[in-house]
């Protein structure tokens, strides 16, 4: 059972600069609910990850959040969905899963940068999320940092890098809709490459919608 902090919790991809606000949030209270989406499509590198700076931030509550298997069986038994419909893919193992944790919470912090990519350009500190119509709280603490104010914080508190950031992914979601970013590109163009899809649907930025 997810414990509850002030109704408040942190969603972090465990990606490659989840280690800024996870060790923001640590810093203040390490009994933070986290929510980790465990599609079952991630690099095997950020499942390691995820346990490396649980324990390294002494994160006592962080709470896996697994796609519906009944759903998962109806919608995508072959496990391939995300090759023909990756929006429907990100529904079922994003969405559906992250919205029904989100019922109990009436704010989230989430590690969401402006300079990642020109859809999040406009990208406010504090946002509504009426997409359930709970009219709930979503807090960027980091909209306004850039990547030397990243990697400033990371060096000066020790933080582990995520180990595919080395070989060319600054942006890390799913295996299968992550490739590896070319010189002069969006932080995040590795995302979904080929498709017109900037965002897996579980945020909306300003006033585009992203799923």
């Amino acid at each position: 059972k997810m414990r509850v902090a002030g109704r408040i919790a942190a969603v972090s991809s465990f990606g490659a600069e989840s280690a800024v606000l996870l060790h923001l949030v640590a810093s203040i209270n390490r009994d933070t609910p986290v929510l980790f989406l465990d599609t079952q499509r991630h690099f095997p590198e950020t499942l390691a990850y995820r346990d490396e700076l649980a324990s390294r931030l002494g994160l006592t509550g962080l709470v896996n959040l697994a796609p519906d298997a009944a759903d998962l069986a109806a919608r995508d038994a072959n496990g391939l969905r995300w090759s023909f419909d990756p929006d429907g893919c990100c529904a079922i193992r994003k969405v559906a899963p992250l919205a029904r944790a989100l019922s109990a919470l009436d704010a989230t912090i989430t590690g969401r940068k402006a300079f990642q990519s020109a859809t999040r350009s406009a990208m406010p500190r504090f946002e509504i999320d009426t997409s359930d119509g709970a009219g709930r709280l979503k807090v960027n603490p980091l909209a306004d940092w850039d990547s030397a104010r990243l990697a400033e914080h990371m060096a000066a508190h020790d933080l582990p890098v995520h180990p595919l950031v080395a070989q060319g992914f600054p942006s890390i979601g799913c295996s299968p809709c992550t490739s590896k970013v070319k010189p002069g590109e969006d932080p995040r163009a590795g995302r979904w490459r080929g498709w017109d899809k900037n965002e897996c649907g579980i945020h909306e930025i300003a006033d585009d919608p992203a799923f």
